[in-house]
């Protein structure tokens, strides 16, 4: 997987995953756009920090990558949030910030994108799904939702760009082991390292995801070893199913 040359864009690059994405991408490679709110201290060629629920921010994003890079191959829409909890426990803000963030943004980003990419004759866009997005999980409603849009895009876009030379596929991860997994431990009031452990031993392969286990997928399907892929959900799940 050699990306020497390529311009890539990464959201949700200051997490678990996103930060990993970008690292691998850069050592193989590639120059690196990086979106979150705060980019600073991550090493990139250059920094797009803002909102994902700003439509504004996410419509201008992909130009503004392709301004500050010379150019956009490859584009991983990796920002993300969990919401927990059952519908009748989940609030207005938190239909919002999810929609917002995990479904609205990468539509517009890949709206933006895909008329970049189909100019310069192609180009590669991963999404980040989820398990829980294939399959219902418990308590997680709002999630599961979101997931399972983004994924349903990523098929449908997959089919609709394909002739453009544009390849859109999604990862769909289990837990990984994030500062967003571990901070959800915290509030719960479970101890991180503890409850990870615990999870580990649900998990066929003995432990759950790394970031880097995740990112690596991600670049292979970003790379022209996935060449035929269009339109794939591709699960990282250690041999566990969604329970």
């Amino acid at each position: 997987m050699d990306f020497k040359g390529k311009k890539a864009l990464v959201t949700g690059a200051a997490g678990g995953i996103g930060s990993a994405i970008a690292r691998a991408l850069k050592a193989k490679g590639a120059q690196v756009a990086v979106a979150d709110r705060d980019v600073s201290g991550i090493d990139a060629a250059a920094h797009l920090p803002g909102d994902l629920c700003d439509p504004t921010y996410a419509d201008a994003l992909p130009g503004a990558a392709k301004d500050a890079l010379g150019g956009l191959d490859i584009i991983f829409n990796n920002a993300g949030v969990i919401t927990r909890g059952p519908v009748t426990e989940t609030t207005d803000d938190d239909w919002a910030l999810s929609l917002g963030v995990n479904v609205e943004a990468p539509f517009r980003i890949c709206r933006a994108a895909i008329p970049i990419m189909a100019a310069a004759g192609g180009g590669a866009i991963v999404n980040t799904a989820s398990c829980w997005g294939l399959r219902p999980g418990g308590n997680h409603a709002l999630y599961c939702m979101t997931k399972a849009a983004i994924a349903s895009l990523t098929q449908c876009m997959g089919m609709d760009h394909a002739h453009q030379g544009i390849r859109i596929n999604a990862i769909c991860p289990n837990e990984v082991n994030t500062p967003m997994l571990r901070t959800g431990f915290a509030k719960r009031g479970f101890d991180p390292d503890t409850a990870i452990a615990e999870l580990g031993r649900t998990v066929p392969l003995g432990r759950i995801a790394e970031a880097e286990d995740i990112a690596d997928v991600a670049l292979f399907l970003a790379s022209d070893a996935a060449r035929y892929m269009c339109g794939a959900l591709v699960e990282i799940n250690g041999g566990k199913p969604v329970l």
